[in-house]
């Protein structure tokens, strides 16, 4: 809960009566129960504790050190500017091992044992979905960048919001816009669905299947494998041997690489080729598969390099300062975490307070201004905006569609591995 702030004391005015000065005594005390005034979030200047269980170990390391970059990113920020109301925001991150066992033990001990003032959310819907449970459980608020699957938006929890344009499920749908626009003579045909058993993965190449097959693209192959699976042979050569113009690929990180490098050792280079995630991560995609690999793969993106969104320059320079690289080598994961710091701040600004009752209520009212553009969420946390396309071409990740965001024409057929 957040932590005590003093109480202002009332002024009285002075009297001439005795009984007069008296109940003025009473009403000016800060320990009555009468007569008190609300805190004042000025007067307090401890620090801002965010706890925040982070995947820097498991499966999902990669993209949850993303996340952690991002946090610790805008706390330098908005500490170097004063803070929060004047408090400086500390995070307390603890490794919850990409487990949902784990992160369910770290928010309890965060909120409970640390008693830390807020919560930002984990990396993966699989850890969001018992995680953002807790943060509800203790009345907390839950503004989380990277758990966007229909699981999450089916608990229809009130506290939780996520930082991203909207839910991961339509983070396809931009794909399949940009197929769909295409003249009917350069449209895949056929197409292949190799999809990991995961939350927020399988629904989003699901969704594609599901507008695919309405516009009569004809699945020729369908495989549904386990967080286990280490050797995609076997799947990749159905893939192959059903020949598909376009595989969609429903992908967290280490089984997009792994998938990719089946392809090219079975030498089979699909027209059109979309992963819902590890392929777009700027820096780990091409140095897992090799950077002229790349060429021609599709993901989503909400963030790009370049973007006119609000602070989204001034993120750009601070990131490289901090962690070195190019604006191109910085992952989306940290430009979202950064944004849900963001959120923050622009509640405090507005409202004056930073409890968690006044968190979620003031983020269900309007659209809020960040470097992943205006977002704006439903009652069950879910936004309302949409994704951009992005394509790996010169070996960066560029947006290609919708027209009003593309710094780039989408290239197609895919160009063969090492292309």
């Amino acid at each position: 809960m957040p932590r005590n702030h003093r109480l202002r004391r009332h002024r009285t005015a002075f009297g001439v009566s005795l009984l007069v000065l008296a109940l003025a005594a009473c009403s000016s005390s800060s320990t009555g129960t009468t007569g008190s005034a609300a805190p004042s979030a000025s007067a307090n200047k401890t620090p801002l504790v965010i706890g925040a269980s982070i995947s820097l170990t498991g499966d999902f390391a990669d993209s949850g050190k993303a996340v952690k970059n991002g946090y610790e990113l805008w706390a330098q920020q908005v500490n170097a500017k004063g803070g929060i109301l004047g408090r400086q925001v500390q995070f307390n991150i603890v490794d919850d091992a990409s487990s949902p066992t784990q992160v369910v033990t770290n928010y309890q001990n965060l909120i409970n044992s640390d008693k830390v003032d807020l919560v930002f959310g984990p990396f993966s819907s699989l850890l969001t979905v018992p995680a953002s449970q807790v943060a509800k459980r203790y009345g907390y608020a839950f503004i989380e960048p990277a758990g966007g699957g229909p699981a999450v938006f089916a608990q229809k929890l009130d506290n939780l919001f996520f930082v991203q344009p909207a839910p991961v499920v339509k983070s396809g749908d931009v794909f399949a816009d940009w197929v769909l626009s295409l003249p009917a003579a350069d449209r895949p045909k056929t197409a292949a669905y190799a999809e990991l058993d995961d939350p927020f993965a399988a629904p989003i190449a699901e969704d594609i299947r599901a507008r695919f097959e309405a516009a009569g693209i004809k699945t020729v192959y369908k495989q549904v494998y386990p967080a286990e699976t280490q050797d995609f042979s076997a799947i990749i050569s159905k893939v192959v041997a059903a020949a598909p113009d376009v595989l969609v690929s429903g992908t967290q990180s280490d089984d997009a690489y792994a998938q990719v490098k089946s392809l090219i050792q079975l030498k089979f280079s699909p027209k059109f080729m979309f992963m819902s995630n590890g392929a777009n991560s700027p820096a780990e995609f091409p140095d897992k598969v090799g950077a002229s690999n790349t060429a021609g793969i599709m993901s989503a993106g909400d963030w790009f390099p370049g973007s006119t969104a609000q602070g989204s320059d001034a993120f750009t320079a601070a990131y490289i300062k901090a962690y070195g690289g190019t604006a191109d080598t910085i992952d989306n994961s940290s430009a979202e975490a950064f944004a849900a710091g963001q959120l923050l701040e622009e509640v405090a600004a507005k409202t004056g307070k930073v409890d968690n009752a006044t968190i979620i209520a003031t983020l269900h009212q309007g659209s809020w201004p960040t470097l992943l553009g205006n977002l704006s969420w439903g009652p069950d946390g879910a936004p309302t905006g949409s994704f951009n396309l992005i394509q790996w071409q010169g070996g960066k990740l560029v947006p290609v569609f919708p027209a009003t965001i593309a710094k780039a024409t989408p290239v197609y057929p895919k160009p063969g591995w090492g292309g």
